[in-house]
């Protein structure tokens, strides 16, 4: 049991470490191509901070692994939404701009809502299933999706300033290839050791993907929340978890799916629920008021339904 905690803390060590690796080294290649920051943004570094959960997702749905798959994301974007948003909003008040509020927030319950959707048996029980066209359905949704910010940092390209590293092109191809390297190594050893644990503890591969699994591939979101919310950067603290929500749901739920159909739990019904209520509260707290902000109190508000979540989860298993 020591020994696979050990590995799934390597595994996600590789990952996060990789995905850093593969956005410098792949940034900086582009750079050198006369690729513009607008491009490299929606892109690369898009890609990186979601690199976690994609390679985790493709190794768990290859495998049939199915309960990670739709844990890790619904998991994921739980954790991002009250944990990490609660911690930033502790930090700092997180005012943030008026289509932030009115297109990204609702965007999101959109995606949540289509996901609910394509996963509940409305007519009579069985076993649903995330199908090839329900990944591409998905993924239609998400290329809609680039096409907003697309136009969005078109319309104000200063939105978007990524800092880029002189690289020789040695150093450049070293890095993508450690990196992609790293993401395939990490993924595999968090998969397969998640699911080993849960094996020897005796819990279901569902609580694993919803906790360990979806908590560990957040780490990048949290550490980019964190760093902006005490630089009082609050449009990239809240906008960050926000677009990786609308990432883990259009982009790697829909590849997930494309690549192997993924069966669906209905036990995630009640985390689809609370993702559902999260993401209207926090219309709702930014939408009202004179200012468009996550309060103190709505941040804490945010965190202590989080660990009443996890508590919960966690007698219901035991």
């Amino acid at each position: 049991m020591t020994l696979q905690i050990i590995l799934l803390l390597l595994g996600f060590v590789l990952l996060i470490k990789s995905a850093d690796w593969l956005v410098d080294g792949a940034s900086a290649l582009a750079k050198k191509n006369n690729v513009s920051d607008l491009a490299i943004g929606l892109t690369i570094v898009a890609f990186g901070t979601s690199a976690p959960e994609l390679v985790v997702n493709i190794f768990a749905a290859l495998q049939s692994h199915d309960d990670i798959v739709f844990g890790n994301i619904i998991g994921s974007n739980n954790f991002n939404l009250f944990m990490i948003l609660g911690i930033a909003g502790l930090i700092t008040p997180l005012a943030v701009q008026h289509s932030t509020v009115w297109k990204e927030i609702p965007f999101s319950l959109i995606a949540v809502v289509i996901l609910f959707l394509l996963t509940t048996t409305l007519f009579g029980e069985g076993n649903i299933i995330l199908s090839r066209i329900d990944g591409i359905i998905l993924l239609l949704f998400f290329a809609g999706f680039l096409f907003y910010v697309f136009k969005q940092l078109k319309s104000d390209p200063d939105d978007l300033k990524i800092e880029h590293k002189q690289m020789s092109s040695g150093k450049i191809w070293l890095l993508i290839i450690i990196g992609l390297g790293g993401l395939v190594g990490g993924g595999r050893l968090v998969v397969t050791n998640a699911v080993e644990m849960a094996t020897a503890l005796g819990v279901s591969q569902k609580i694993i993907g919803l906790t360990i699994v979806a908590m560990g591939t957040s780490l990048p979101e949290l550490a980019t929340s964190v760093v902006a919310a005490l630089k009082k950067n609050n449009d990239i603290a809240v906008g960050n978890i926000i677009g990786s929500n609308i990432f883990n749901i259009f982009l790697i739920l829909g590849l997930s799916s494309v690549l192997n159909p993924v069966e669906y739990n209905p036990g995630f019904n009640t985390d689809m629920i609370l993702l559902v209520a999260g993401t209207v509260l926090l219309f709702l707290t930014m939408f009202t008021g004179k200012k468009k902000k996550l309060d103190r109190w709505e941040a804490a508000l945010l965190l202590t339904i989080y660990v009443a979540y996890t508590v919960f989860l966690i007698m219901k298993e035991v």
